[in-house]
């Protein structure tokens, strides 16, 4: 058939709508399908929502620790009612960002839909048949339930929201960052919370860092089973037993499944584009091409990292790649990742342990928080940032500590090339600041090239002419 639009783009997630709205600035006609919401996980069940949670939680925690600054307050009275409004208002707040009218006067035209190939380059779509000869696949993922679990009512990061009332007790399975923040979060809220992970918690970080994010939600009261797989569930009408692998067997009133996710590719029929994903995704290729020449992967449905900026960065790539024929490489090395609890935890590039398996002459530098003014002021001073470099060369950075994530920006320019440690290391830092152990760090790095042998002699030297002079 002949083409109806130049793009057609399925799936309106950070991926996709990145795509589109890019293509249609570059004046290309662009279809977008979605068949839920637009804005996808991240905003509707995913990164606003937590995030607005983690928000409310924190506020709880503040008043419970304020006499630690010598202000009487006690424990706060939780309206989980209005927690949820708050929640909802943040959403509200950010969806015209990614909604529909925003798109249709970026020139997209916005279809709502399942969409289903026909065959190469070629969907059907409410009642609708498109064609187009670039497309781009931005479908995402959804969560990823244990054997254990199968068919039972369990809540995920999508459902959890639905939940009417405050859970009184709340088992989560898994410990990434999802399981972490809202354990926290629900913890900090008033639930009793208790966790399980077949691992050791935040697995893929720094050991030494995600040490104290675990040691921190146990000093909370969060209890915490790590290296215990889910072997076997119970669900009644009076609650869950959830039996672990080291003997425990939990009680709780809600559970909770945070054991990552999996493509969401089924509706599409790919059979009819010849594309064979796996267990990982679609395969793609450096410019997320993915089997025939004018079908792109992006976001969660490809293989690699699933993140809302690794999507948004797949999409502008993409659009560029349409739109001039410009391409750029994925490197999922350079890109960072938090987790959002009390303290947060931010990494970027390698780990000081993947480092190791990797590559060769590595060392790192660590620099504790309570070196940092304003973190003992603030009376918050757990943490570090260390950086991991490889014969000299900056290859990852771990910040633990509080708003860590904030304090990446400075060190994503360094690892791609766009600053230098030295430069870092020169910069003039606001004081009192966190920003302030970064550049520590860069300084002890470039102190033994700074004050080398070699300067050392030549400032003698040009000091032996002033005398002479």
């Amino acid at each position: 058939m002949r083409d109806t639009h130049d793009v057609i783009v399925i799936g309106a997630g950070s991926a996709g709508l990145t795509a589109a709205g890019g293509c249609a600035m570059f004046g290309l006609q662009v279809a977008l399908v979605e068949r839920g919401e637009m804005g996808g996980d991240c905003l509707n069940t995913g990164c606003v929502p937590s995030k607005a949670l983690l928000a409310a939680a924190a506020r709880a925690q503040q008043i419970r620790e304020a006499s630690l600054f010598g202000i009487e307050a006690g424990e706060p009275a939780i309206d989980y009612a209005a927690v949820r409004e708050h929640v909802q208002r943040a959403i509200a707040a950010i969806a015209p960002k990614d909604g529909r009218d925003r798109f249709e006067a970026l020139g997209v035209e916005v279809i709502a839909g399942e969409a289903r190939f026909t065959g190469d380059r070629q969907i059907a779509v409410a009642g609708r048949r498109l064609a187009a000869p670039r497309l781009v696949i931005a479908t995402g993922s959804r969560p990823r339930l244990p054997a254990a679990l199968a068919g039972l009512p369990v809540l995920t990061n999508e459902t959890v929201w639905d939940v009417q009332a405050l859970p009184r007790r709340l088992a989560i399975i898994g410990g990434g960052p999802v399981g972490m923040e809202l354990a926290q979060a629900f913890h900090r809220l008033g639930s009793e919370v208790v966790l399980a992970t077949a691992a050791r918690c935040l697995p893929r970080d720094d050991p030494q860092a995600s040490a104290l994010v675990v040691q921190a939600l146990r000093r909370e009261g969060v209890t915490i089973h790590e290296h215990a797989e889910l072997e076997r569930a119970e669900h009644a009408a009076n609650g869950w037993r959830l039996h672990l692998s080291e003997g425990t067997v939990l009680a709780a009133t809600h559970v909770l499944a945070a054991t990552g996710r999996e493509v969401l590719l089924d509706p599409l029929d790919l059979p009819a584009t010849g594309l064979q994903p796996d267990c990982n995704g679609l395969a793609v290729d450096a410019k997320r091409r993915t089997g025939g020449r004018g079908i792109y992967a992006i976001g969660d449905c490809r293989a690699g990292p699933r993140f809302t900026h690794a999507a948004g960065r797949d999409g502008a790539a993409v659009a560029l790649t349409i739109a001039l024929g410009w391409s750029s490489a994925v490197d999922d090395d350079q890109l960072p990742a938090v987790t959002y609890t009390d303290p947060e935890l931010a990494q970027l590039g390698l780990t000081e342990a993947a480092a190791r398996e990797r590559l060769s002459k590595v060392s790192s530098i660590v620099e504790p928080f309570a070196h940092d003014d304003r973190a003992v002021v603030e009376g918050n001073p757990a943490g570090f940032v260390k950086i991991v470099r490889s014969k000299r060369k900056l290859v990852g950075v771990t910040i633990v500590g509080a708003h860590a994530g904030e304090l990446l920006l400075p060190w994503s320019l360094l690892l791609t090339g766009k600053s230098s440690l030295f430069g870092l290391a020169n910069q003039v830092v606001a004081y009192p600041t966190r920003s302030e152990r970064s550049k520590e760090v860069a300084f002890q790095a470039m102190e033994p090239l700074v004050f080398s042998p070699a300067a050392r002699i030549l400032a003698r030297f040009l000091a032996k002419r002033r005398r002479r002079s």
